[in-house]
Parts: C-alpha cells; structure tokens; sequence
C-alpha cells in the first residue's frame, strides 16, 4: 500500500522543526562573535581584573579590593593624565598629613572639595578641607551642590558667601545631579545658567561643570556644552575618558592614606601643567 500523505499542516509542522536549529545558529553564532570581540577589545582590563581580584586568596570583608584593582587598571592605562580626588563632609576628619598617593603609588595632585548645597547648605568639612588641601600644596577646587528647587541666584551668592578663591586655584563647580519635581526641563536650564552666570561675575573665570554621564547627554549638552566639563562614569566597559570630557570621574571606591573611607577618583586629560593653566592666573 502507498505511504499515507502528510497534510498541510504535518509538513508545516516539520518544517519548522528543521529550520529550527539553523534558526538558533543564526542568532547564537552572530552573538558569540560579538562577545568574542567585546573581549578581545577589553582583554587588557578583563585579564588584569582577573588576575589581581579572583585568581588572589581571599581577603577580608568589606576590603575595596576588587574596586582597587579596576582604578589601578585605569590609572596604569592613563599614566600621561593627572589624577585627584574629590570630598565631602562624607569622609570624615581627613588626615591631611599622610595625603600623598592614591593607591600608594600614583601621585594626587588636585583635589575638588564641596563647599556648599542649596541655599543655605553648608558643608560642615569645608573649612578644615580647605585648608589642609593648601597646607600640602594641592591644587584645589570647591564646588557647589545644586537643588534644582531652590532658588539659583540665592544658591550662587551661598557659595560666594563660603568661597574665596586665590590665585592657583581651580574654577568654582558647579554639580548638579538631580531633576527638578516641579518645574520643566528650560526652567531648570535657565536656573542653572543664572548661577553659573552669578558666579562667573563674581570670580571673574567661567566655572566648570560636573554631572553624570547619562544626565548631561539627556538634559544639558544641547545648552552646556561650551564649559569645562567633569563627568561622572563608573561604567566598567568605559576606558577611558570620552572626547568632550576634560575630567573624568571613573570611580567611588578609591583608597587613599588619611581618608577612612571611600573616596571618589577622578581625572584631567592632560599634564599637571595643562591643569595649572586652568587655574585662576597668578
């Protein structure tokens, strides 16, 4: 007797079952290949991230080990860079004495220290901050926490009233990090670019700009863009620091002697005497 036909809907069926493993090729093929060049690309950090953090014996909880071994990467990677550190009254009583080296081995050469947060904000540190970071012969910059709301010019003149900027000193900052509840994307930009405005009256130098990555792409880069920019990215895939960028901050969990805890780290893409020339004039 002949073999009973297949229905149109048997073969349909079959079909898809033969194609099926050709389907799963086509897609896992193509993102192996991707992945085998994501690291070849990144071989140099993923290798060193090995060897220093899992191939090591334990270490004790709450160690920054593996934080230290992704800054030491990045730093040994950018060696041609000056390196600094940026603080709050989050780090406690500093002991300015034994501020040298982050890492124990590359040299700290600039310091951003928070002056002042909204309106009346103060940060209670500043001062003993302040004058430490001079007495070891830092290259030193204070900034300003911006609260998108509260009033701009009355912030602007809180940051005036606490800071007062010699000669050697880096451009005042201006960090702002949070979105305003009730007021829209311009009315923030306008805001901002009265204190900005304010302070550069006062000083007499345009201020520098800090935020995250993310945030200044979505909200500040069509009108921000023409100022000294530091930027925010602790992104594991990032390198190095992007074209526009002119510091980096590229981690939290720094370590450095005389500070108890964390802190974060950042870098300026270029000399000590590039950083020099975008300090206030002597």
């Amino acid at each position: 007797m002949p073999a009973p036909r297949r229905t149109r809907k048997q073969h349909v069926v079959s079909t898809k079952k033969e194609r099926l493993p050709y389907l799963l090729w086509s897609i896992l093929i193509p993102l192996i290949l991707i992945l085998l060049i994501g690291a070849w690309h990144y071989r140099t950090g993923i290798i060193y991230y090995l060897k220093t953090v899992i191939s090591t014996a334990p270490v004790d909880e709450g160690s920054n080990k593996k934080h230290d071994a992704r800054n030491i990467f990045l730093m040994s990677q950018h060696q041609d860079y000056t390196f600094g550190i940026d603080i709050s009254h989050y780090q406690g009583r500093i002991m300015w004495d034994s501020i040298r080296t982050i890492n124990d081995r590359f040299p700290l050469d600039f310091i951003f220290i928070r002056a002042t947060m909204g309106e009346q904000g103060k940060d209670r540190e500043f001062k003993n901050n302040w004058l430490g970071a001079s007495a070891q012969s830092k290259i030193k910059g204070a900034y300003h926490y911006y609260r998108p709301n509260e009033n701009s010019i009355k912030q602007a003149k809180n940051f005036i009233r606490q800071v007062t900027l010699q000669p050697g000193d880096l451009p005042p900052v201006l960090d702002i990090e949070e979105l305003p509840r009730n007021q829209s994307l311009s009315n923030l930009q306008k805001g901002l670019k009265r204190w900005l405005t304010e302070v550069e009256k006062h000083y007499n130098v345009k201020p520098i700009l800090y935020s995250g990555d993310s945030y200044y792409t979505d909200f500040l880069e069509r009108e921000f863009s023409d100022y000294v920019l530091w930027i925010a990215n602790y992104n594991f895939w990032v390198e190095s620091p992007k074209k526009h960028w002119d510091f980096w901050q590229f981690s939290e969990k720094g370590s450095v002697n005389g500070i108890a805890t964390s802190v974060d780290l950042n870098m300026f893409k270029g000399s000590i005497e590039q950083l020099e020339q975008l300090c206030l004039p002597f």
